[in-house]
């Protein structure tokens, strides 16, 4: 095989393709270089190669040039590490993002060294990654969310009480929960219809969640009209506070319920918190706020109780 005809080859590859000799010095530029550096062979070859790319020197990509040209070493650099490293461009004349790239550096010759630098676009390959990454990132989401109210569902609450107690229970902190119920619910239902009470069940659940404060608070659709919100590293007194401004918050809202006491739509909610004494399983967490809620609604519902077991802990703790 002739030269002309191995340059031609190198030529048609579209891939980028240099070599160096063992001064640096540019010997081959394919076709593929040209087109995304804008530079023509001609003024590539015989260059030092750290002169055109004066960036490269102290980079991952110099060093292994330099290892390959002085010790003989091979390298493949990782496009996730090192993923633009040359300044090529799909249209040079338009320089805005460079090429995703995978660079493979492999040395030549026996007695008088060379080294072949190889370098691959892999932007489609990126963006289809990138694409996955966000589908995944979407499917998640959705696997994890009330289709209905946008908040987290059942299944995500069993994942976050499961790690919240966990850490809880590891470092001795604080963890409440929240059990809400939409008051007098199925009479809305039978009155105004399913469809409104769809509607219905999305403003409480808007309204609640924007009232929530705390860094990793977060609020469920725990089941038909029933929510809660795990409140990690907020104390009792605390969360009685937040469950009162949710209690508000759907109270403010004055949404019509002429089959309810106070004929507007109304929560009631059970609070209780971590006992490390009393609980040895976030079930009775679970249990304490449930029967915190019955007692709420037991009072008359549009309030807030929290369990009693928890109160009489706390009191005598000595808790302030």
């Amino acid at each position: 095989m002739n030269d002309k005809l191995l340059l031609d080859a190198f030529s048609a590859l579209s891939v980028g393709v240099i070599v160096v000799d063992a001064g640096y010095r540019v010997t081959l530029w394919n076709a593929w270089l040209e087109a995304h550096t804008g530079r023509p062979a001609s003024e590539a070859i015989g260059e030092d190669f750290f002169r055109l790319f004066p960036d490269l020197r102290h980079h991952r990509v110099g060093v292994a040039i330099q290892q390959a040209v002085c010790h003989n070493l091979p390298a493949l650099l990782s496009q996730s590490l090192h993923r633009s490293p040359f300044p090529l461009f799909a249209d040079p004349s338009q320089p805005e993002t460079r090429l995703s790239q995978a660079v493979t550096i492999v040395p030549l010759g026996e007695g008088e060294r060379y080294c072949l630098i190889q370098i691959v676009d892999v932007s489609m390959a990126v963006r289809r990654e990138s694409l996955l990454r966000e589908q995944a990132h979407v499917l998640l989401s959705q696997s994890l969310s009330d289709g209905l109210t946008g908040v987290g569902n059942r299944r995500y609450f069993d994942l976050c009480i499961e790690k919240a107690w966990r850490d809880s229970k590891r470092s001795n902190a604080s963890l409440s929960l929240l059990l809400i119920d939409v008051d007098f619910f199925k009479r809305y239902n039978d009155r105004y219809g399913h469809q409104q009470g769809d509607i219905c069940l999305k403003q409480v659940a808007s309204a609640m969640r924007n009232a929530l404060s705390g860094k990793d608070a977060v609020l469920f659709r725990y089941g038909g009209e029933e929510f809660c919100a795990l409140l990690p590293q907020i104390p009792l007194m605390d969360a009685l506070e937040m469950a009162e401004r949710l209690r508000a918050s759907v109270q403010t809202l004055a949404l019509p319920h002429a089959s309810a006491p106070g004929s507007v739509v109304s929560v009631s909610i059970g609070v209780a918190s971590l006992n490390q004494r009393l609980h040895s399983d976030y079930g009775q967490l679970i249990q304490a706020a449930d029967d915190a809620l019955y007692e709420a609604k037991h009072a008359g519902r549009n309030t807030v109780r929290a369990s009693a077991a928890c109160w009489a802990e706390r009191l005598a703790s000595g808790e302030q």
